[in-house]
């Protein structure tokens, strides 16, 4: 099933049309079968009436939790996912603890099992995404922790977010916020879907990704020179035009090879999802978003780069089917 983001339903960010016009674009651009989030609080309501107005259900949604603190929001989160009509919700832990410490692997996995536990008692998955500012930023635990999870007879849900790997492509900077600049250095970590053991590939091959969201980005930047965080700093380099933008539309000179690396991975998993009757992906979703990492203050159409991906992802899969 292909979604989009519900942060992708506007055309200009930051000025989001009323939620049954999002619902409707959705629907009526026929190259969506969901929408992808979960009804936001407040307008609970709102959500599960447009859903069901346009037949097109909330069956993926996500979160962000710090643990030590929001075990209880994440409970609530799970049963109204459950409660609107969702399959899965897509859990972002925070590296640090409410307390202050770097989580352990210990800690990720002892969330993981809880959050999993929960889930089932309403009848849904959770996955867990590799994403910046998560405890997965660090991408040599991600193996560790599924592997961790595999121990206790439980499968560990993935959620493939390969521009979080991109983005550190010829970035010296992004590789030390995450402490992995030594080991891309050494080649113990590969990031470079076009090399052979890079980590990308081997998640595929772990057959464990359960939810893919494709996002362009351009490795090495250009970051978000149109939008700022409060100490002034440009927003990081997480979002690239999927296809050539208007003059005017985009702070940086496009350029089409750059969105290469993200198509090469978006065909693996799909050749990956083709040929192995075993594969457990469930849900792809376009995020072209609008955060300050991301799209924020863009002049491009969120909405028209993400129906372009999504037709762009039914072509490819149909092409699959003769490779």
């Amino acid at each position: 099933m292909l979604g989009c983001n519900g942060r992708g339903a506007q055309h200009l960010p930051g000025n989001p049309p009323p939620i049954d016009e999002q619902f409707r674009m959705v629907k009526e651009s026929g190259v969506f079968d969901y929408f992808d989030r979960m009804p936001q609080p407040g307008q609970e309501k709102e959500y599960i009436t447009a859903a069901a107005r346009y037949d097109l259900p909330m069956i993926t949604g996500l979160w962000t939790y710090t643990m030590g603190k929001d075990e209880a929001l994440l409970k609530n989160n799970l049963s109204l996912t459950s409660e609107s009509g969702g399959q899965c919700h897509n859990i972002m832990l925070f590296s640090q603890h409410a307390d202050g410490h770097q989580l352990s692997n210990q800690e990720v996995v002892d969330f993981y099992l809880a959050a999993y536990d929960l889930a089932q008692q309403v009848g849904i998955e959770i996955t867990f995404e590799v994403h910046i500012n998560m405890w997965s930023e660090d991408f040599r635990r991600v193996n560790a922790v599924a592997d961790m999870v595999g121990s206790h007879g439980i499968p560990f849900n993935f959620l493939l977010d390969h521009s979080h790997v991109l983005l550190k492509l010829d970035s010296a900077e992004e590789q030390r916020r995450s402490g992995i600049e030594a080991a891309v250095a050494s080649g113990e970590l590969i990031l470079d879907p076009f090399e052979p053991d890079n980590i990308i590939d081997d998640w595929i091959a772990r057959n464990m990704t359960v939810w893919h969201s494709v996002r362009p980005v351009a490795p090495g930047g250009p970051k978000n020179l149109w939008a700022t965080d409060e100490h002034g700093n440009f927003g990081r380099a997480c979002q690239y035009p999927f296809h050539r933008p208007r003059p005017g539309e985009f702070h940086s000179e496009w350029q089409a090879y750059k969105v290469e690396p993200c198509k090469a991975v978006v065909r693996r998993v799909l050749a990956h999802h083709r040929r192995d009757p075993g594969s457990r992906l469930k849900y792809v979703t376009t995020e072209i978003i609008d955060l300050i990492d991301y799209g924020m203050n863009a002049r491009y159409s969120l909405f028209e780069q993400s129906v372009a991906i999504a037709q762009w992802i039914r072509d490819e899969w149909e092409k699959t089917a003769t490779n």
